[in-house]
């Protein structure tokens, strides 16, 4: 396996791939990928590598079929090429890149489709410098999916809920339980476990070392689940869980982007509502709210232009946030194309320039050039699609200039 060299030795405000430079706060396209895929879990996607790419390991292909294809982004050729692939297909995980430079891809589900969900309690080690995958030493207590991970400051890897399973051939049941992993032993212990059992929830580390973990959705059976406004933070120096204020909305489908200040900045999801001073609004958030660790208290953060629910947000070198992507929480039909901006200080939001492609459930990584990467997704599904029930998936990337 060829060796990694520094991609941003030299690296200059330049278009990628020798394209003219766009304007601040446009998109242009950028390699696709060798096949359209989906990202379902709040921890899966691409992630910054230290040379200045990106690393997308695993997802979903069209069928919802795991793949084990890891690729690697150029951010000056801007394009995808291959590296080592995983030991098991796998979507619906987490990737977490670790103090080394070093990432961690734990659970998922596996090959076998849902009937019954073959969840996952293996995880993987990739070393950039080799484009090797390891299995680490020991393995989750738990099988697991749509859970989410974190990097706590003094290396190890906190992991939390997701979806479990309940029975052989029976639908998945949110999971409370936790555990960590230390990369120094590749081994996995048990933390303690969370209040509420939750999945697909964002899990964001704050500046004191503690985690948030905001909302969720929560199964109610037969494959239902519901959002949930219950907050909690957990104290890794003590190893507990306290809970702290509730969201205003129940949410599922959201995203929490820690800002510069320390506080939280929470955006869309599931839960429905109707913006009657400009008409009906499909079933998404369009009102944020911040989080102060120092009060535990949610206030509003300002309306976004549009709801949206399985969006991306990504915090902006200039402490500005990008929103982007998404679709409405009532069909999930139609992925969206446009994309906003937040700004801390004001609390208000802008319309950006939009995406070529509409998407959701894609990725949106940050580069060290100060761009962001999306990459992916869904286009459309269910009756916005040609053949209901094929979802209709993008192999699209493009970067957001600023």
């Amino acid at each position: 396996m060829t060796r990694r060299t520094n991609l941003t030795a030299g690296l200059h405000r330049a278009a990628p791939g020798g394209a003219a430079v766009p304007p601040p706060g446009a998109w242009f396209p950028a390699g696709e990928l060798p096949a359209p895929r989906r990202w379902f879990g709040p921890a899966e996607g691409a992630v910054p590598l230290a040379d200045g790419g990106a690393l997308v390991a695993g997802g979903a292909l069209a069928g919802d079929v795991p793949t084990a294809e890891a690729l690697l982004f150029d951010p000056v050729a801007a394009t995808w090429t291959g590296t080592g692939a995983l030991g098991t297909a796998r979507h619906s995980h987490s990737t977490t890149v670790l103090g080394d430079g070093t990432v961690l891809v734990a659970g998922g589900i596996g090959a076998g489709g849902s009937q019954p969900a073959a969840r996952l309690r293996s995880a993987e080690v990739y070393d950039p410098a080799t484009g090797v995958w390891t299995a680490t030493a020991g393995e989750m207590a738990a099988a697991r999916s749509l859970h989410a991970a974190v990097l706590l400051p003094d290396g190890r890897v906190l992991v939390t809920g997701g979806e479990g399973d309940r029975a052989p051939r029976a639908p998945g049941r949110s999971l409370s339980s936790a555990e960590l992993f230390d990369p120094a032993t590749g081994e996995w212990a048990p933390a303690a476990p969370m209040a509420d059992s939750r999945s697909a929830h964002p899990l964001v580390p704050l500046q004191d070392g503690r985690v948030l973990a905001a909302g969720g959705r929560r199964s109610i059976g037969r494959g239902r689940g519901i959002g949930q406004g219950f907050c909690e933070l957990y104290d890794p120096a003590a190893d507990v869980w306290t809970r702290t204020g509730s969201l205003a909305a129940a949410r599922a489908g959201h995203q929490a982007t820690p800002l510069a200040d320390g506080t939280v900045l929470v955006t869309g999801g599931d839960s429905p509502g109707i913006r009657f001073e400009r008409g009906f609004v499909p079933f998404s958030q369009w009102r944020t709210e911040r989080y102060d660790p120092a009060t535990g208290a949610w206030t509003p953060g300002g309306n976004m232009p549009d709801g949206r629910t399985c969006h991306r947000a990504v915090a902006l070198s200039s402490g500005l946030v990008l929103v982007l992507g998404g679709t409405d929480g009532a069909t999930r039909t139609t992925g969206y194309a446009s994309a906003a901006l937040y700004d801390p200080l004001t609390r208000e939001w802008t319309a950006s320039g939009g995406m070529a492609t509409s998407r959701y459930l894609c990725t949106a990584t940050p580069l060290p050039d100060g761009s962001v990467l999306a990459t992916g997704g869904t286009v459309r599904s269910g009756r916005a699609t040609p053949a209901p029930g094929a979802d209709e998936l993008t192999a699209t990337t493009e970067v957001f200039w600023i």
